[in-house]
């Protein structure tokens, strides 16, 4: 069986939950607590040297780390992962969107607010919201056209954007202006076999 590395209010950890999930397949879950320097301990180096979660050991002791490279491996093959070879290109650059333009804003400032870290942050936290709101306004204007991010079907490229965009408001960003994003919020948190962040 598959053992995930994860700590629950992770939304990159979430990702990974919600694929498997949705994919039916089975993971031992092992909750590693990142404020305890759980992810910074030799054995889970070992593991992923980079000392982050997700993490995922597969069946042949493999581990594999990066929450989107998990994502791509296990969407393989399955309809979460276009065929054709534009559409493929086109999950992976909002993935790196969501890397590079989303998650380094609307993440961070979730977890200073969320975590209690919002004081010790406070001389970046303009500049970290301006980010998070570019990232909004670049999702609405794609969204306001189309009902998914790839191919008008549900890919890991949405949950890949999904896991960080549905808890921004606990980082205190207002969706309203974003009729798009929160309509695509609703599509998503009905897909089958859907769960909350926090699902173990």
């Amino acid at each position: 069986m598959l053992t995930l590395y994860d700590f629950l209010p992770s939304g990159n950890g979430y990702k990974v939950r919600l694929l498997l999930t949705q994919l039916g397949i089975p993971y031992e879950l092992v909750q590693l607590d990142v404020f305890k320097k759980e992810t910074r301990t030799p054995e889970f180096l070992a593991k992923n040297p980079n000392g982050r979660i997700p993490c995922v050991r597969l069946e042949d002791g493999t581990h594999l780390w990066e929450s989107n490279a998990i994502l791509s491996y296990f969407a393989e093959g399955t309809p979460f992962l276009p065929p054709g070879k534009l559409e493929r290109a086109q999950v992976l650059q909002w993935m790196f969107f969501e890397q590079y333009s989303h998650e380094p804003y609307i993440a961070v400032v979730r977890a200073w607010y969320h975590f209690g870290l919002l004081e010790e942050n406070r001389a970046q936290l303009a500049d970290k919201v301006k980010g998070g709101y570019a990232a909004l306004g670049v999702m609405e204007s794609h969204l306001a056209k189309r009902t998914w991010f790839v191919g008008e079907r549900y890919s890991i490229a949405d949950i890949a954007l999904y896991a960080y965009t549905h808890v921004a408001e606990e980082g205190k960003f207002d969706l309203g202006p974003y009729p798009a994003v929160r309509a695509w919020l609703e599509r998503v948190h009905k897909q089958p076999k859907h769960i909350p962040i926090t699902k173990a």
